[in-house]
């Protein structure tokens, strides 16, 4: 196993420790020198957004073998632009609640890995999903956020967002 995803196993241990001993709201942004907080609403059902980040159809190559331990594999393709590619393996899985899964990018812009914990909590058809990128130092996060990940993302979710709506459309007929 690389030593980085050794790093993110303990980290993933201290993560669980500190949920234990706090339990704080989706909505409350945390401020912790490592983390990144990431937050959208779907106007979606809970297990729709959950189905939609499990099995995404939104990305050229697309690897996963959800189950804990496995790995998944991602590559978003652009014309004119360099592919993008990420992978990592899953720690914790509970569906449809919740999945923590290591990342680390092909051409990383950041030194070392990340822990994602992403979480779905749904009210009235609306799920909140809520990812928190725990990253191996506060370097690695500043480098992060510079990076233009917030529009990446955007326009991932924006992607997403027609998806789930394509998909509730098709169920209703």
């Amino acid at each position: 196993m690389e030593p980085s995803f050794l790093r993110l196993d303990g980290l993933l241990e201290e993560l669980k420790a500190m949920r234990k001993q706090t339990k704080r709201p989706a909505s409350k942004k945390r401020k912790r020198r490592r983390e990144i907080l990431v937050t959208r609403d779907f106007n979606a059902p809970r297990h729709l957004v959950y189905h939609a980040f499990t099995k995404p159809e939104l990305v050229t190559i697309c690897e996963i073998d959800l189950k804990v331990g496995g790995a998944y594999r991602y590559l978003w393709r652009k014309p004119g632009e360099k592919d993008m590619g990420i992978g990592g393996i899953f720690r914790e899985i509970v569906a449809p609640e919740r999945v923590v899964a290591t990342e680390k990018f092909d051409e990383s812009w950041y030194p070392g890995a990340a822990l994602n914990t992403t979480v779905f909590v749904e009210q009235r058809g609306i799920t909140t999903t809520s990812i928190t990128i725990l990253y191996e130092s506060k370097e690695a996060r500043d480098t992060a956020q510079r990076s233009g990940m917030e529009q990446g993302m955007a326009a991932g979710y924006t992607r997403l967002e027609e998806l789930l709506s394509s998909m509730q459309t098709e169920r209703a007929r």
